[in-house]
């Protein structure tokens, strides 16, 4: 039986473990990336592990999400990462150089490797078949200290791909397609692997936008092969040495196999709020929008905004529309200046941003009061603009460009032709703002600069034999990191100090919430299904941890946040019975008895309702090394007691 490409990698990077579904693995990771909304944690958690250099392949550090410098705090966090970075071996990207993934993608992605970043959206370099996974922060800090990554063998899905886009369909609504398919619970303990004659009809960059909303999906991963459309990118990039071709053996036997038939899809648009609530562009066509917004770490390529500059030239955006532009890069950037792209874009009536992830995670541009806004992001779970009672639409660049025009949601094939864009025959590779460390002689006698919002790393407690407890919330299904620690200009400049972010905790979903675990002393969250999706932000288990959180106990958990739980030491429990949680409410006292010995052993815990009279069995499914973890009081703990 042949092999899959995801197999095939994690063959070449196993070390512990066998390529059984579910089972834990261990595997060797030859490049790391942060950022610095949750690379400064990452580096605080580098530092505390005691190692004295990077010992990945290669180490990105990279500053794009909190751009914002409202007061000295950002701007801080960017000097400590550009000094940690050079201190233990990291190349360092600046702010204004892009959004890591762009980037990633641009310069670094190499066929083949294995990428571990602190950042959900890390897959995006699956475009160019990198395996590429998100994680916590703390993960990426153990990887870069030369350590194994581990998670649950996931099962492959295959997604075989036939035909070619029509006209005005786009990569976007590929991957809109197959959430509206499967849904954000769909990719949940699997890798995407994308296969068939249709591959070959698309560009390394829409096979990145496709990897890149992998994430909505809650897949481990996605990938592409590696193949000819690969090799002219990277030679349009002069790094024609890092191609080499990679595939499925042809006798591969996927878990489960998706048929996409490219010509038959059409617009798609994802409504509030959420990326899986997905519509053919006709139904929500008329709809007025305010504020049409064009980027993020997806969709905001080369191709992309020449596209979207071809449909604008010679027009004016609709006068009741704010229309925002985010290039990906400088390389971006500077493509689109020099084309005359740029000038289109203004000129049309487009407001210009930064190269970051801006409007993304509510880093400017929150849209008005009870309005609409179409945006080519990849998530739109509510209020993450910033605007609370938000009205966010997700859809292709052409359909926002469209929207633009018209003042409300069309359907781009209305225009008529669409804009051909041709790929680059070569892209410029500009280093004004990448930082090259210096070799560890000299990096020895680098002074890492901390300002005063930079708190150290909080531990977690062994685990302990009894936990006891009152119900802090119980929360619905698909709660994501967002809820749990909502990003946002106001929140986003504490990422490196836990006693303060803490105090955010649920801000938007109970506003007493902080204040009901400190005066309960901490306690149980309760919750349903895919709890904690989205964003990888370790934030979200780190802060309820230091107000006391000990157990969440839930329907099931998005991996990601599951991880984070274990490695911050808190007791992440699903129930046997689902049914159980409808009995369960806020208040309510849980008893746990025997905990550490039934963590040990993997013997079932059983959750007493003591308010109730009621109990509930959980059977702990912990690898051998959680449950370790979970002893311990968490990854740190547990990693400075070994050599990593």
């Amino acid at each position: 039986m042949g092999k899959t490409l995801t197999e095939k990698i994690i063959t070449e990077h196993l070390v512990d473990g066998a390529l059984a579904p579910g089972t834990e693995i261990g595997i060797r990771i030859d490049h790391t990336l942060t950022q610095d909304a949750t690379g400064t944690m990452a580096w605080l958690e580098f530092e505390a592990l005691d190692i004295p250099r990077v010992r990945s392949e290669r180490a990105v550090s990279y500053v794009d999400h909190n751009m914002l410098q409202s007061d000295f705090r950002n701007a801080d966090d960017h000097r400590y990462l550009q000094t940690t970075a050079a201190r233990y071996g990291a190349i360092f990207s600046r702010p204004g150089n892009g959004i890591c993934h762009q980037v990633q993608l641009e310069r670094f992605s190499v066929p083949g490797k294995t990428l571990l970043g602190s950042d959900s959206h890390t897959p995006n370099a699956g475009g160019l078949g990198v395996l590429a996974i998100g994680s916590g922060g703390l993960d990426v800090a153990v990887a870069m200290g030369g350590g194994l990554f581990y998670t649950a063998m996931p099962t492959v899905l295959g997604v075989r791909l036939s035909g070619a886009l029509e006209p005005w369909v786009t990569a976007k609504d590929v991957i809109l397609e197959l959430l509206r398919r499967l849904t954000v619970k769909g990719g949940v303990g699997r890798i995407i692997e994308y296969f068939g004659p249709g591959v070959a009809t698309l560009t390394v960059d829409q096979r990145a936008t496709i990897c890149n909303m992998g994430a909505e999906l809650g897949a481990t991963s996605s990938i592409f092969p590696s193949d000819e459309q690969t090799r002219r990118y990277l030679i349009a990039q002069g790094r024609e040495a890092d191609w080499l071709p990679l595939t499925a053996d042809p006798d591969a036997a996927y878990a489960q196999v998706i048929d996409v038939d490219l010509s038959m899809l059409g617009p798609l648009v994802a409504r509030p709020s959420m990326p899986d609530r997905v519509v053919p562009v006709e139904e929500v066509a008329g709809l007025p929008v305010a504020q049409v917004c064009l980027g993020s770490c997806v969709n905001s390529s080369f191709e992309d905004l020449v596209t979207v500059a071809t449909l604008l030239k010679g027009k004016q955006i609709h006068p009741t529309v704010s229309m925002t532009v985010t290039p990906g890069s400088q390389q971006v950037y500077s493509m689109i200046a020099e084309n005359g792209a740029l000038g289109d874009l203004i000129a049309a009536g487009a407001r210009i941003l930064e190269s970051a992830c801006g409007p993304c995670l509510g880093m400017g541009q929150a849209p008005a009061t009870g309005v609409a806004s179409i945006r080519s992001f990849n998530r739109n779970f509510k209020g993450r603009s910033g605007t609370a009672d938000d009205a966010v639409y997700l859809a292709s660049p052409e359909t926002c460009a469209a929207a633009a025009l018209s003042g409300q949601i069309t359907d781009p094939r209305d225009f008529g032709t669409p804009p051909r864009v041709s790929q680059p025959v070569r892209y410029p590779s500009p280093n004004s703002l990448l930082v090259f460390p210096p070799d560890s002689e000299d990096a020895a006698h680098v002074d890492v600069i901390r300002g005063p919002n930079i708190k150290p790393v909080p531990t977690g407690e062994p685990l302990g034999d009894q936990i006891e407890g009152r119900v802090l919330l119980k929360v619905d299904d698909d709660i994501t990191t967002d809820h749990i620690m909502p990003a946002g200009a106001q929140i986003l400049p504490l990422r490196s100090n836990i006693p303060a972010i803490a105090e955010y905790v649920f801000r938007r979903v109970d506003p007493d919430f902080v204040e009901r675990a400190k005066r309960w002393g901490g306690g149980i969250i309760v919750g349903g299904s895919n709890y904690g999706q989205g964003s990888s932000r370790e934030h979200a288990a780190l802060a309820p941890m230091y107000l006391g959180v000990e157990v969440v106990l839930v329907k099931s958990f998005s991996r990601i946040h599951r991880s984070n739980l274990i490695n911050t030491g808190i007791l992440p429990l699903v129930f046997d019975e689902a049914a159980d949680y409808d009995s369960l409410a806020q208040g309510d006292t849980l008893r746990l008895r025997g905990v550490r010995e039934a963590v040990e052993a993997g013997r079932p815990i059983v959750v007493e309702n003591v308010s109730k009279s009621v109990s509930y069995a959980c059977t702990p499914r912990f690898s051998q090394r959680e449950r370790e973890i979970l002893l311990a009081g968490g990854l740190l703990a547990y990693t400075r007691e070994r050599t990593v």
